[in-house]
């Protein structure tokens, strides 16, 4: 089945319409919003939505929209069905761009734009692939049912809804992560921690846009003439990290630019709350509250400072990242982002965390935990699909965990397949993301092949 002529000339002759689509998913700025009428994540999603849903009818399938939350579209026939989940909704743009995010600018082989590889390149791919099974009229004895989502950046309400309106199949894969393939996902849980201010000189901080990304802004107003203090106290060995100082009123504003990355892999980034925070520090401004989050957060990514670290051999270490840090009417209000281990508890990590900042004046406030998740290699879908993948590669590789969160953990059997290939510098989150072409075709070949085996 990994040489099929007839399916390998549809692809190809796919390939500019394929690009076309996800330009103009890429155009659209599906950053969550406000509700509205049938549109549970805001106007921008619900655009993207309909957009996804034109593209669907236009290649000969029928979508159906789940009230606004997703959509879904199938291919295939049988009684089993499995499930190829993407999304629509992005994180938002951040500061650093080359080109403007969602110009869906083409440059030297790569498409440059929010979104490309989180989550709309794939989700392209994937629906391409099934437009290729089906004119290349490859049989299927199950349905292949690909399911668009519209808040996987913001808590999954989407799938929560889908599950409970529709019911999700048992098996499939979320193309949202690497290849080989991610079998294991480390457990997620954001903590949110709240102290009043004992220093009236810190009037306010700003930094982070989501707590699943490293935060590459940090701005903070003090009372008084701190610049050239201020300047001293910072240090950064990445030349790209700088600070910038002002006289605003007579009061200093301090502007602190790191590196974004996404959250389930801090040390890619330079977090610049944790640069602030060193700074304020320095200067003894924001008394013991602030001066705990540097000390037990402030070198680190790995919960050592608040005694959560730890590792285990099916999923590795925990990480955890310093993702919105603010200072508004005299609260310092910090989230983080912990990804943990499969072998871990979640409740126990939050409880080790509040119990450690309580003596400085914080108090945590109820989250969500997303528990691990795990699919043996053993599977029958983890064995299928890595050969497939295998076996169009030329490798011998084998499925790896990961801290990111895919919509795959919401499958009893699922794992996130692609479209990230070995040695591809992953840009999810950042500024010029982006992906390249013609490992954009490549994936959805590899996508192509994986679902008729899967349906064979």
């Amino acid at each position: 089945m990994r040489n099929n002529p007839k399916l390998d000339a549809a692809l190809e002759a796919l390939h500019g319409d394929m690009l076309e689509t996800l330009r103009r998913w890429i155009r659209i700025p599906s950053v969550r919003g406000g509700a509205a009428e049938n549109a549970p994540f805001g106007q921008e999603i619900r655009r993207m939505l309909d957009t996804a849903m034109e593209d669907i009818r236009r290649l000969g399938m029928n979508p159906r929209d789940i009230d606004g939350y997703c959509c879904d579209a199938e291919i295939g026939s049988g009684e089993e069905t499995i499930a190829v989940l993407a999304h629509l909704d992005v994180v938002p743009e951040g500061d650093g761009w080359q080109d403007e995010p969602y110009a869906a600018v083409v440059r030297d082989g790569r498409l440059f734009g929010r979104g490309t590889s989180d989550d709309k390149g794939p989700g392209v791919a994937a629906l391409f692939a099934m437009k290729a099974l089906l004119d290349a009229e490859v049989p299927m004895r199950k349905k292949i049912r690909l399911i668009l989502g519209c808040d996987e950046e913001c808590g999954m309400e989407d799938l929560a809804h889908y599950e409970k309106v529709v019911g999700l199949p048992d098996s499939g894969f979320s193309p949202d992560a690497s290849f080989p393939m991610i079998n294991t996902e480390k457990g997620i849980t954001a903590m949110t921690l709240n102290a009043g201010m004992e220093d009236s000189r810190l009037i306010s901080i700003e930094s982070g846009t989501r707590s699943n990304v490293v935060p590459g802004l940090a701005v903070a107003l003090v009372e008084g003439d701190y610049r050239e203090a201020a300047a001293e106290a910072f240090e950064c060995e990445n030349e790209a990290c700088e600070i910038e100082t002002s006289l605003e009123e007579g009061n200093t504003c301090i502007r602190i630019t790191g590196i974004p990355a996404h959250a389930s892999t801090p040390d890619k980034g330079v977090n610049a709350a944790k640069l602030l925070l060193m700074v304020l520090s320095k200067l003894g401004i924001g008394g013991a509250a602030v001066k705990a989050l540097y000390e037990m957060t402030g070198s680190e990514n790995e919960g050592r400072g608040l005694g959560i670290a730890g590792s285990d051999e099916v999923s590795g270490k925990l990480t955890i990242n310093l993702g919105l840090l603010s200072v508004r009417e005299g609260v310092l209000s910090v989230t983080y982002d912990c990804r943990y281990p499969v072998m871990f508890n979640g409740q126990t990590v939050r409880s080790m965390v509040a119990q450690v900042l309580r003596d400085y004046g914080f108090v945590m406030e109820p989250g969500r935990d997303s528990v691990p998740h795990h699919v043996p290699e053993k599977s029958g879908l983890v064995r299928q699909m890595m050969d497939v993948y295998n076996d169009i590669m030329g490798t011998e590789d084998h499925p790896y965990a990961i801290g990111g969160g895919t919509y795959a953990r919401h499958l009893k059997e699922g794992v996130a397949f692609g479209m990230l290939f070995p040695e591809e510098p992953g840009l999810e989150h950042q500024p010029n993301e982006s992906i390249d072409i013609a490992n954009f075709y490549k994936a959805a070949r590899i996508y192509a092949y994986a679902m008729a085996a899967l349906c064979e």
